[in-house]
């Protein structure tokens, strides 16, 4: 099935996760993070101890989109020279908003350090670790992250190439169902839970292949495939389950949730609405013209956390130790992030999708 009309459930979790990711990092960072919690204490720890989780949100919603977009090789030949372009295109559409933003990050890191002494900020950034963020291997050579979403770029590529390189290792797809399967149980089992992994894509692949899982239980063309593909989806949530008792890993549960989620509700349309529910029509719009921009935000909200400490220090606004204003700060860096996807969306990501081979 290929999306041709907006879809209100997947809209609405890309906006939702993006936004919590960046009030995450907002309660994380730097001398606004620490005068917020004077104020909202609860909420700030429950940000800063649950907000990550949004990222296993991004992981399910990536696997389904992942799938979606390369299922349309089901039934033809799936050769190598398509399968290195599908890669190199997929390089290619994270690439030219992910060095922008990256630039910028890098512009207001070094205009930080004038004022903030905070490990935040980082050391100065190397040529080879430029380079290295550019071919997205940062992690992998154990240099330091130049933003706080970089890694995310990085695994979802490593994630995106290995499907691809599955579907033209399996002749069917019941023996990629059921292999996705079995490594997802691993991942989410075993490699999910040590931190000796989480530079591949071995460590997040648990919660990725849900989404997949999820794509193909409800929008495959062949019904003995949506069936394996359903079934396989409920064996591991009851893995899950049983799991639990030996360690509670919510992770775990809002990964199988989610994709829970997009199986039941993945190909909901936007609701109608009457002419009379302003408010209504409002929100949905809201929500309709941010789910395009929300990559975007995702990748420049972290220099937008850079330049706001460094306005509250270089201003002295600091020195009131003001909850409220440094909760108003935190406004403003949403709002800014906001403004600025807008136009590196506008500017950068759409334009270049056509950057194609």
């Amino acid at each position: 099935m290929k999306q041709t009309t907006p879809l209100f459930l997947i809209d609405l979790l890309k906006v939702f996760a993006a936004i919590l990711i960046i009030l995450h990092h907002l309660s994380s960072y730097g001398q606004i993070a620490e005068d917020a919690r004077t104020v909202l204490p609860g909420l700030m720890i429950w940000l800063f101890e649950y907000g990550r989780y949004a990222v296993q949100i991004f992981l399910v919603m990536a696997g389904y989109l992942a799938a979606q977009s390369l299922a349309r090789f089901a039934n033809t030949k799936f050769s190598s020279q398509n399968l290195l372009r599908t890669i190199i295109n997929r390089y290619l559409r994270l690439f030219a908003p992910y060095i922008t933003a990256l630039i910028f990050t890098i512009a207001c890191a070094w205009l930080a350090r004038f004022w903030v002494n905070d490990e935040f900020v980082g050391e100065q950034e190397t040529l080879g670790q430029f380079i290295a963020h550019l071919f997205f291997l940062q992690d992998i050579l154990g240099l330091d992250s130049i933003s706080a979403g970089a890694w995310y770029v990085a695994i979802d590529w490593q994630l995106y190439s290995v499907l691809a390189i599955l579907l033209i290792s399996f002749s069917s797809y019941q023996a990629l169902i059921w292999f996705i399967s079995v490594v997802a149980v691993s991942s989410l089992l075993y490699f999910n839970r040590s931190a000796d992994y989480d530079t591949f894509f071995i460590y997040f692949i648990g919660s990725y292949g849900l989404g997949v899982l999820a794509y193909l239980a409800k929008n495959f063309a062949d019904n003995k495939i949506q069936g394996l593909a359903k079934a396989a989806l409920i064996v591991i949530g009851v893995i899950i389950a049983i799991s639990t008792l030996q360690e509670v890993w919510l992770r775990n549960f809002l990964a199988w949730f989610v994709a829970l989620l997009l199986f039941v509700l993945g190909n909901t349309s936007y609701p109608k609405v009457s002419a009379t529910s302003v408010l209504k029509i409002k929100l949905l719009s809201a929500i309709a013209w941010a789910s395009p921009r929300s990559f975007c935000a995702f990748l420049i909200h972290f220099a937008f956390i850079l330049l706001a400490n460094t306005v509250y220090i270089a201003l002295g606004l600091h020195a009131h130790e003001s909850g409220l204003l440094a909760i108003s700060w935190m406004v403003v860096v949403l709002v800014c992030t906001g403004i600025a996807a807008n136009y590196l969306y506008r500017w950068v990501e759409l334009p270049s999708t056509k950057l194609k081979i």
